[in-house]
């Protein structure tokens, strides 16, 4: 295939040729007259012809010129419609968002109606699963994520921090007179798999008692029994806004324990999908950063 010369070059000629003037081709580019002028004679040097003559304050093109700028401006418009059909099958194709599940039944459900009457929530296919989806064999063009971050082949910015809390219904606050982090050794406590009371007792330079009691792997279970008043739970700050908010669940102490995992926005860069991506990505992050914004309108 023989080198074109460059598009640049190439649209100050059907732009100079259309108007019949460098001046007028150049504004419609948003460059400089010397930059079409420019443009034109390395064109000329390369095809080894010339392609305009001067005719009183107007740059009339040759036939030649003439036929190769009507040729160009056919293959702008072929091109023009190949990138408007991209972008509308971007935007009438679903956009796939893959979300953990805690994510989806704790802290999206009370910002949903937001989010659905937002332009950034308009045509959503919304994927409720654990495993971490696959940008690439699955058909999901956005996730939420939970853990570090710095996952590899993607982008991803940071949504939520965590702290680990203590909480308890009020009826069981009421009953045990918690008014010390040492009094949870002497009550009942429910225990996650995966995030032991350790990790907040030795904040306060305290031993945590042998486990006994309830044992979840499951955070929805663990704050359910915490909230039928069974015991107390160390829960994830960004689980339990709305049962805070309710008072279906109490924080005894203010003391928090920060976590090192969080929830993360995920999505690939060579997406066609990337400006919706990115504009609920930034709605996300405007609810997460939003004070008091947890309740529905």
């Amino acid at each position: 295939m023989a080198r074109l010369p460059p598009f640049f070059a190439l649209r100050a000629l059907e732009a100079a040729a259309r108007h019949r003037s460098y001046s007028r081709a150049a504004q419609e580019l948003a460059v400089t007259h010397g930059a079409v002028s420019q443009q034109i004679r390395r064109l000329e040097a390369e095809l080894g012809a010339r392609l305009f003559e001067r005719r009183g304050n107007g740059m009339i093109p040759t036939p030649d010129a003439q036929k190769l700028a009507a040729e160009v401006a056919r293959g702008i418009g072929v091109l023009s419609n190949a990138v408007d059909d991209f972008h509308a099958a971007a935007f009438r194709a679903p956009l796939v968002v893959s979300l953990e599940s805690q994510f989806a039944n704790r802290w999206l459900p009370p910002r949903l109606q937001r989010m659905l009457a937002h332009p950034a929530g308009a045509n959503l296919e919304i994927r409720v699963e654990e495993r971490r989806a696959d940008f690439v064999t699955d058909g999901v063009d956005m996730a939420v994520r939970y853990g570090g971050g710095g996952w590899p082949d993607v982008e991803c910015v940071h949504l939520v921090s965590e702290s680990l809390i203590p909480v308890c219904s009020p009826e069981f606050l009421a009953r045990h007179d918690l008014k010390t982090p040492q009094d949870l050794l002497s009550v009942p406590l429910l225990h996650h798999g995966h995030r032991p009371w350790n990790l907040w007792f030795n904040t306060f330079g305290l031993e945590a008692p042998r486990q006994q009691g309830m044992l979840f792997e499951d955070s929805a279970m663990l704050l359910e029994a915490a909230a039928q008043g069974i015991g107390a739970a160390l829960a994830r700050s960004g689980l339990i806004e709305q049962d805070l908010k309710t008072g279906r669940l109490v924080r005894p102490f203010e003391a928090g324990v920060a976590s090192e995992l969080g929830f993360w926005v995920v999505w690939r860069a060579d997406s066609r999908k990337v400006r919706r991506i990115e504009a609920l990505r930034d709605w996300l992050m405007a609810e997460a950063t939003t004070p008091g914004r947890t309740e529905s309108p």
